[in-house]
């Protein structure tokens, strides 16, 4: 009896295992169902789901293609321009796109509608809190980049930039050139160049971050790499007459080889660079007692001072103000050519005829002082700046007796403030 019911159990579990089919091993491939397009297409057509896709897909379309017609036939939302006096102060900190290009004195300004131009860029000035950094990030700051200062203030002043600390798009680094940096930035204008050896190792330094990161590199030289110029107005094509061993040859010779390590770059590295040859600048912020024959002419005929003329004063100068230069670097660094490129006033004076100048301007009955001439000192000074005329479409056009009452006006302040501040 137990076999026959012991039979019966194997029996009925084998007819068990023949109505229950085996479940297969688990495969990717098993999750697919042979029956699944035909249902997807199902869905789509049931309730009129197509017809929804489609009617959403074609007001899309009808959208982008008429907003860019509708755009130029609705008013223009411009935002005020950034007026930009002779001192380039920023007057707000709001307009993130707005593009000024006024003229100091003629006062032609162009617009930019928000949304449409150029794209912002992240932009570090090296020396951005000297004379003409400065300035410099003032207009930089003004059409909408990021600037980032870097200046150990040997020669520059936090007065020149303190109207921008509040500014989102401003930064400012205590740092001195000598020693490296790493920054991501597009674009780099080095202007911290003293006469010392910081013009090679800053540059140096500025030229190894360009390379880095990949930015674009523009070295402010200087007309001092003519030396005491045997050619009358200088060419860029003019090689100089200079002394490597004189009293002037420490700055002399510094630029010269930072225009060397620029192009060394360039041609080695592929380095993206521009170089500018600055001829004699002024304008507000200039450093009182700088040396610089307009600073000490305007400050000696303020403070009722005998203005020292060094020789007999035939020696001549081209003078530029502030915002043609900076004007011209940001031609040359928004340009395709390399240069190097003239940046200066053709206008050429001695130094007599300046001194009359500044009298005409400040004080009729100053005197002058005549001083044994300094070693080396050039005896002719005048840039040829067709090069940058045709390929950079600039040229300076703020004369000298138009802009030195604007550069008197800074320095009266600035002396009455020092005045006050040693109790006179």
């Amino acid at each position: 009896m137990k076999q026959l019911h012991k039979q019966s159990s194997i029996n009925h579990r084998r007819d068990e295992e023949i109505l229950i089919p085996q479940t297969p091993p688990y495969s990717p491939k098993s999750l697919k169902h042979p029956r699944s397009l035909p249902r997807s297409i199902n869905y789509l057509f049931k309730e009129q789901r197509l017809l929804f896709i489609f009617i959403g897909i074609l007001i899309g379309s009808t959208f982008f293609i008429l907003q860019p017609t509708l755009s130029r036939l609705g008013p223009t939302e411009t935002h005020p321009s950034i007026p930009k006096s002779l001192s380039n102060n920023v007057v707000s900190h709001t307009q993130e796109f707005s593009v000024s290009n006024q003229n100091p004195i003629h006062g032609k300004v162009g617009r930019v509608p928000v949304g449409i131009g150029r794209r912002r860029m992240r932009i570090v000035v090296t020396g951005g809190a000297g004379f003409v950094g400065s300035h410099l990030v003032d207009k930089l700051i003004g059409r909408g980049d990021e600037v980032i200062v870097i200046d150990n203030f040997f020669t520059g002043r936090k007065e020149n930039v303190v109207h921008l600390f509040g500014n989102p798009r401003f930064e400012l680094i205590r740092h001195d050139v000598v020693e490296p940096i790493l920054l991501e930035v597009d674009q780099i204008y080095h202007l911290a160049c003293p006469a010392s050896p910081t013009n090679v190792m800053g540059t140096l330094n500025m030229l190894g971050l360009a390379k880095r990161v990949g930015a674009r590199f523009l070295l402010t030289s200087t007309s001092e790499v003519y030396g005491d110029p045997l050619q009358h107005p200088q060419k860029e094509t003019y090689w100089g007459n200079v002394n490597p061993i004189g009293e002037r040859s420490c700055y002399d010779e510094g630029k010269r080889t930072a225009e060397t390590l620029t192009m060394d770059y360039h041609r080695g590295d592929g380095v993206e660079v521009r170089i500018a040859r600055i001829f004699n600048t002024y304008g507000p912020r200039m450093c009182l007692d700088d040396g610089r024959v307009v600073s000490n002419f305007v400050a000696q005929a303020i403070r009722k001072q005998p203005m020292t003329v060094y020789g007999d004063g035939k020696q001549t100068r081209s003078f530029q103000y502030v915002s043609d230069l900076v004007d011209g670097l940001v031609a040359l660094m928004e340009g395709e050519h390399i240069g190097p490129f003239n940046l200066g006033n053709p206008g050429e004076f001695t130094m007599l005829e300046l001194a009359e100048v500044v009298k005409d301007t400040i004080d009729p009955s100053a005197t002058i002082e005549y001083k044994p001439n300094t070693a080396d000192d050039p005896h002719m000074r005048k840039p040829d700046i067709s090069k940058a005329k045709e390929l950079l479409n600039w040229e300076p056009k703020i004369p000298l007796r138009e802009g030195l009452p604007l550069m008197v006006n800074d320095f009266r302040n600035r002396i009455l403030n020092e005045d006050e501040g040693k109790g006179a």
